[in-house]
């Protein structure tokens, strides 16, 4: 959180993501659903990290949040909106055609 912020103040951003994560445990934990999940497989996790950094790399590429890109950017025509707009169900796709890849050759 204090990457791009060197002033080491505590920002409405940096308070509001603690206030996220802090508020869902209060709740769970009154409401007695608190749990602890994580991922079936070392592969699962390095397929999140993996998409992670695809996603944190394709929102800097864009200038800006990738669906942001796509919606609004798209809607004015910008054609840098419309490249990552494209980009975007290209990954898509072939992100897709890797996973049934995948699961037709454990069968």
């Amino acid at each position: 959180m204090l990457w791009t912020d060197k002033s080491l103040a505590a920002t409405f951003g940096i308070m509001a993501a603690l206030g996220v994560v802090l508020g869902s445990l209060a709740y769970a934990i009154a409401h007695k659903t608190f749990r602890w999940e994580g991922f079936t497989t070392a592969e699962d996790l390095g397929n999140h990290i993996i998409g992670g950094i695809l996603m944190g790399f394709g929102g800097i590429t864009a200038l800006g949040c990738t669906i942001g890109q796509g919606i609004t950017g798209f809607s004015t025509l910008a054609l840098g909106s419309i490249v990552t707009f494209f980009s975007i169900i290209a990954g898509s796709a072939a992100t897709l055609k890797y996973q049934y890849w995948k699961l037709a050759k454990q069968a």
